[in-house]
């Protein structure tokens, strides 16, 4: 259970169901969203992140989230929520990436690079740091809360990633679904390589993890290494729809979206009756997702390119990495519903 609030005030509210709201919860500043006609809440930590860890839909956390208080949370962080990862998401081969043709040598004497079981680098060193509220605010439509992270000003993130840029996160609670939008805004005199992405939790509370059923909205399987590193190649996928959970895990990479008209893919996990869903915007092309054995949780995460791509695309095993123009934008968004709580 997170600590009562200690303070909590209206920002604005233009209708009678929608408010975005700030509180101050074991001395850490949060803005909250409500839908009070849906019975959902959303809460977000700027200072830690940009965190979401609270979706509340009747009173039930969509996102999981293992600590007892925010103050647990600050003295040791760790995934949970919804993590931003960059400027590069999931591992690197090697302490090194490839753009524009040139390599670029990580410096691990900053101790800003996280790494894996294999001392790989991994999910770069974003997911903690503070953003900056731009602005939060509703109407009768959406209740909305803006932040920006200014990368070029940060001289030890620029040594391991030398993109000027900035980053602008928005999460929108409207009819019933969270949106979170992420705008990339290049600053840097040439084109920057795009290997963001998200590593959200999820849970449902009616059913034990291994009744859990899981929908896979993707066509193509990406094979590893042992060091869980695309080879370049793929295969098509073999999960079953819907995936019972059972005794099995899920840690994979898929990319070949199923899409809808609207160019979006929908993920789920279910439940008894609960269901949380994540839906990816076109500029997501692929989804990792991560359901270890004997954990109350499934990550369904949107990516912008599979792991390691700078350094696959200049081997010339990717050909979808996106790079932003320099001056230039990109942005996208993916959906989180939870339904049936």
């Amino acid at each position: 259970m997170i600590a009562a609030l200690a303070l909590l005030t209206p920002v604005m509210s233009q209708g009678q169901n929608y408010f975005a709201q700030h509180a101050t919860v074991d001395g850490i500043d949060v803005v909250r969203l409500t839908d009070s006609r849906r019975h959902t809440e959303v809460s977000i930590i700027p200072s830690i992140g940009n965190m979401a860890y609270e979706m509340k839909v009747n009173g039930a956390n969509a996102f999981w989230w293992p600590y007892r208080t925010l103050a647990e949370f600050k003295a040791k962080p760790g995934f949970a929520g919804n993590p931003f990862l960059g400027p590069w998401a999931n591992r690197l081969d090697q302490d090194a990436f490839y753009a524009n043709g040139r390599k670029y040598t990580l410096n691990p004497n900053l101790g800003n690079v996280g790494r894996d079981g294999h001392q790989l680098p991994i999910h770069g060193f974003l997911s903690y740091v503070p953003w900056t509220v731009t602005e939060s605010t509703a109407d009768e439509n959406s209740a909305w809360v803006s932040s920006k992270l200014e990368f070029w000003k940060h001289p030890d993130w620029m040594a391991q990633f030398p993109f000027a840029h900035n980053l602008v996160m928005t999460y929108r609670l409207r009819d019933g679904a969270l949106e979170v939008h992420l705008a990339v805004e290049n600053l840097a005199n040439e084109p920057m390589p795009l290997s963001i992405g998200f590593h959200p939790y999820f849970a449902v509370h009616d059913a034990p993890r291994d009744a859990w059923t899981v929908h896979v909205a993707a066509v193509d399987h990406v094979l590893l290494s042992d060091q869980l590193i695309p080879t370049g190649k793929t295969e098509p996928s073999t999960v079953p729809d819907p995936y019972l959970l059972g005794g099995g895990q899920l840690d994979d990479v898929f990319s070949g979206l199923q899409r809808d008209s609207n160019g979006t893919a929908t993920f789920w996990v279910q439940g008894a009756k609960q269901r949380v869903s994540v839906v990816y915007g076109r500029n997501y092309p692929v989804a990792v997702i991560y359901a270890p054995r004997g954990k109350d949780f499934i990550c369904f995460e949107p990516m912008a390119a599979i792991t390691n791509a700078m350094n696959l695309a200049h081997a010339g095993l990717y050909a979808n990495l996106t790079y932003v123009p320099a001056g230039g934008r990109w942005e996208e968004s993916f959906w989180i519903r939870a339904d049936g709580f």
